[in-house]
């Protein structure tokens, strides 16, 4: 379905995309002259509330949204497809790299545990995504499913923060990629490094390699998906077996030993590891953004996902377990701890295979976040509340051309500037806050219809959701600021949180069934999953909360001064084009006819 007038805006959007005027980013009516945005600013409470309340509808994200890029991705991938580029994205920094710094200084061997903990979280997230993937497969991800189920706003400040998440895990990746070539090439990773006395340590180590390799990420990404695949998929085959190589090599020199003591920093080390490791599962969400390329969503994308999450969790624990008993955790190495590992018990020749393994690995975590980020970046264009050039799509590619060199180029001033240690940190707390949102979400989904849930229903849901997020986040807070010995709290929080998903279960009926691929033990896995993501934000460094709120606190001002009005008159003029009934189908909310006059 198009709207009316869309064909005139058509021609426009694609004139605008061979262009960089003031209306290829701001073509909206509040920003047309100086008198209108300050009118636009002077209504600021009445659109903020509008936009508030404001639900789309999936038939919305699946065609008239996505129809705004004017020219269609392509869908040409499988579940095998997918499959490999779900392993290509997580399988990189996270385990070369923050395996061997949680090992060293914060849970020792226990960081076998760390990584199941971060797992099983990551594996409920992956429910979740994939239920939304199947149902609403558009490039947006999770933030078209947080537009439909919590709103505009929510989804958002969740937008901004899925952005950062990108574009740190991709900085992160690149300053790790320039470690392990230092190791290859029997250097140090600050020999490649341009040193700056004047820069505070933490952002004084510039690294040119880092976007020389974004650079060439983003050449082949811009080319084609299908082609990105391609590479991807031969490039994991190598990284996999590199992995197989460092489990059977590096068992052949394991000391049981090296495993006293278990856990040298105590159960709080454990959970602090979790949450920082949480940074070694990201990129499967960038998968479910593939949703609108994929051939067959309803089958491609629960294989894909699922499949691939428990491969890649047996992968990491295998390989914890390998790098602790080949060394005592105080001997790690931070920056190339399996390289390092295999030089210490005398292998010195296969530190070159680990190493150009690792490099194998973090390429295709690059890869697959470039893909990924440009589509997330390209369906928040597509509602205005970034700018519309983002948008297009490149009709001859089917790739999002400006989307990928806005991000990638973020990214690479990231990377060039900032060490590892503060990216991983903040990025885990975007990361935590994004996957708790969808699975909120996902509860909306089941439990609220309009027009279908009765107000008594809708009140009950909002209670127990209450009491899961309330219970969950006090759990936290207390485990962030108590003594490791202190349970008292737990004992009351804990069956809070069960009673709640209990109550959820028993007092409300599901207002939705899955029409293709639903979550098992709904409300528990759901519930489940923002307990353990919330508590896993208690174990992340107060500075990283610091600058959480800053970034916070950008969007919120980008969104008042801009983000709010475009979106508002996009739906307005969107509106107006279409016959009230129609519109109702497009968008739920406030923004009616008569907030038009």
């Amino acid at each position: 379905m198009r709207a009316g007038g869309e064909a005139g805006g058509e021609d426009g959007m694609r004139r605008r995309g061979c262009s960089c005027t003031k209306d290829d980013f701001l073509p909206e009516e509040s920003f047309k002259s100086m008198g209108n945005y300050v009118k636009a600013l002077s209504e600021t409470p009445h659109r903020f509330m509008d936009r508030l309340l404001t639900r789309s509808l999936d038939t919305a994200e699946l065609h008239e949204i996505k129809a705004r890029s004017n020219h269609e991705m392509k869908r040409n991938l499988t579940w095998w497809d997918l499959i490999w580029f779900a392993i290509g994205a997580v399988i990189g920094a996270g385990i070369f790299v923050l395996t061997g710094l949680q090992a060293k200084e914060v849970s020792g061997p226990a960081v076998l545990l760390s990584y199941v903990i971060s797992g099983i979280s990551a594996m409920l997230a992956v429910f979740c995504y994939t239920e939304f993937a199947v149902e609403i497969p558009v490039a947006g991800g999770s933030f078209a499913y947080l537009r439909v189920e919590l709103g505009n706003f929510v989804a958002f400040i969740a937008a901004g923060n899925i952005l950062l998440e990108y574009v740190i895990g991709g900085a992160a990746v690149a300053r790790a990629w320039t470690s392990y070539f230092a190791t290859l090439c029997n250097h140090h990773a600050n020999d490649f490094r341009i040193n700056v006395s004047s820069l505070p340590d933490d952002y004084g180590h510039l690294d040119p390699i880092a976007i020389v390799v974004i650079t060439v990420i983003c050449i082949v990404t811009i080319i084609s998906t299908k082609g990105s695949s391609r590479f991807n998929y031969i490039a994991s085959i190598i990284h996999i077996a590199v992995i197989f190589f460092i489990i059977i090599a590096g068992f052949t020199k394991a000391d049981t030993k090296n495993y006293t003591p278990f856990a040298p920093f105590g159960v709080r080390g454990i959970f602090k590891s979790s949450a920082v490791l949480f940074f070694a599962y990201l990129g499967f969400d960038a998968v479910s953004t593939m949703a609108e390329e994929t051939k067959n969503p309803a089958r491609d994308i629960p294989i894909g996902l699922v499949g691939s999450m428990t491969i890649t969790t047996a992968a990491y624990c295998l390989l914890a377990i390998t790098l602790c008993l080949m060394q005592p955790y105080r001997q790690i190495d931070k920056d190339a701890p399996f390289s390092v590992a295999f030089e210490a018990v005398g292998m010195n020749w296969a530190k070159y295979i680990v190493a150009a393994g690792a490099l194998k690995g973090m390429t295709t975590v690059l890869l697959v976040g470039a893909v990924g980020q440009a589509r997330y970046l390209t369906h928040i264009a597509r509602t205005h509340m970034m700018p519309p050039w983002l948008a297009q799509i490149h009709p001859k590619t089917g790739t999002p051309i400006n989307a990928t060199i806005v991000m990638l180029a973020a990214t690479a001033i990231i990377a060039f500037f900032t060490e590892l240690s503060i990216l991983s940190n903040l990025l885990s707390i975007s990361t935590l806050f994004i996957y708790t949102l969808v699975a909120a979400a996902l509860l909306v989904r089941r439990y609220y219809v309009s027009g279908v849930t009765t107000p008594a229903d809708r009140n009950k849901l909002i209670i127990c959701t209450a009491f899961i997020l309330g219970s969950s986040g006090i759990t936290a807070a207390y485990w962030a600021l108590s003594s490791e010995n202190d349970w008292i709290a737990y004992a009351i929080t804990v069956p809070i949180w069960f009673l709640a998903t209990l109550a959820l279960q028993v007092l409300v009926p599901q207002a939705r069934t899955p029409k293709l691929w639903g979550v098992p033990l709904v409300p528990w896995f759901p519930s489940a999953s923002i307990a353990i993501n919330v508590f896993l934000l208690g174990s992340i460094d107060r500075a990283s909360f610091v600058r959480f709120a800053v970034w916070t606190a950008i969007l919120l001002i980008y969104y008042f001064l801009v983000g709010l009005h475009a979106s508002y008159d996009t739906a307005k003029e969107y509106g107006e084009n279409q016959a009230a009934e129609e519109y109702k189908k497009a968008e739920e909310g406030a923004v009616s006819a008569t907030n038009y006059g």
